[in-house]
């Protein structure tokens, strides 16, 4: 998931605003969950028994880091390991500690578009590993990797975990990764988390977890409009919904209206009526197959260089390379 700052009204949440409440269903993208108190919220979250994503993933990284290595790194090769979406960096410091540890040749390049979420992590890394190369960038993913093009022919390893991907449409899946392939070099690598199909049951539990923190995340994304944009929604109003559907592999969560209500949000100048029932429609969270992973991967001009997994095989961290 990606991640936004509210230190000031941010123009891509009042265009999203604006237009995502006027659509039949109303929808909202998931990427305005992350203010200060939403990032706050899932960093909880990754800690609930029943969310297993977090947990998974850790285990592959953790497991797995050697032989990463030595596929990121061929004859001790240098390269620049590139994160999209670094955030607090939790599962990349895996990465880090055993790379600095086997004396790798490499670069650290965390990408976020929060510029307090990479000052926070660039002041952990460097007091963790002083002698760490660290070259944070405070911009979006395709800028940065074309300017990093112009700076510099080094191998590329660009990191794309937490399943992110799976918040993205098929055709948006493929046009990302088609996009990535334009901006790298025959050689270059992308590692990708992905959530795997499983029991419906597990899926369902992750996004419903008894202690209500996934309600609480999504309903803060009406306090965060709230917020920026003088908006006057009760919180107590909406409720969270969550369906999996096991023959889409697509998990989705709603806030749903529990009365007729009306909604003004002063900074658009703008009046949001809801019936009782109504659902805004917030995230899209799919799961694959090890099929849909190798067709994105040839759909897009890459090939599938690496595949690990947990010992559950709830989650895969894929290598797709150029």
């Amino acid at each position: 998931m990606m991640l936004e700052t509210s230190t000031a009204v941010d123009p891509a949440l009042m265009e999203e605003v604006r237009t995502g409440l006027q659509q039949q269903p109303k929808r909202l993208s998931s990427r305005f969950f992350y203010d200060a108190e939403g990032s706050r919220i899932f960093q909880a979250i990754m800690h609930v028994p029943d969310y297993y994503l977090t947990r998974s993933e850790y285990e592959v990284l953790d497991t797995c880091k050697a032989s990463l290595l030595e596929l990121f790194a061929p004859d001790d090769r240098p390269f620049e390991l590139v994160e999209l979406g670094a955030g607090d960096g939790l599962k990349t410091k895996l990465l880090l500690d055993h790379f600095s540890r086997e004396r790798a040749d490499f670069t650290y390049v965390p990408v976020d578009i929060s510029a307090d979420a990479l000052d926070g992590l660039v002041a952990d890394v460097s007091q963790q590993w002083p002698d760490l190369q660290l070259r944070p960038r405070h911009d979006d993913y395709f800028n940065a990797l074309d300017q990093l093009s112009e700076e510099s022919d080094a191998r590329r390893v660009v990191l794309f975990l937490g399943s992110n991907v799976g918040n993205f449409s098929p055709d948006e899946a493929v046009g990302f990764y088609q996009q990535l392939h334009d901006r790298l070099q025959p050689g270059d690598l992308v590692l990708t988390g992905f959530d795997l199909q499983k029991h419906p049951a597990i899926i369902h539990a992750a996004y419903n977890d008894r202690e209500g923190l996934t309600r609480d995340f999504n309903l803060n994304l009406l306090r965060r409009i709230n917020r920026d944009l003088n908006a006057d929604f009760d919180l107590s109003a909406f409720s969270h919904y969550e369906t999996y559907s096991p023959e889409t592999g697509e998990a989705r969560s709603y806030l749903v209206s529990e009365k007729a209500q009306t909604v003004q949000i002063g900074s658009l100048d703008m009046t949001v009526p809801f019936q009782y029932g109504e659902i805004i429609h917030t995230e899209i969270s799919r799961k694959f197959t090890r099929h849909q992973i190798e067709q994105l991967a040839e759909r897009t001009g890459f090939s599938l260089a690496g595949w690990f997994t947990d010992a559950s095989a709830y989650f895969a961290d894929v290598v797709f390379e150029r």
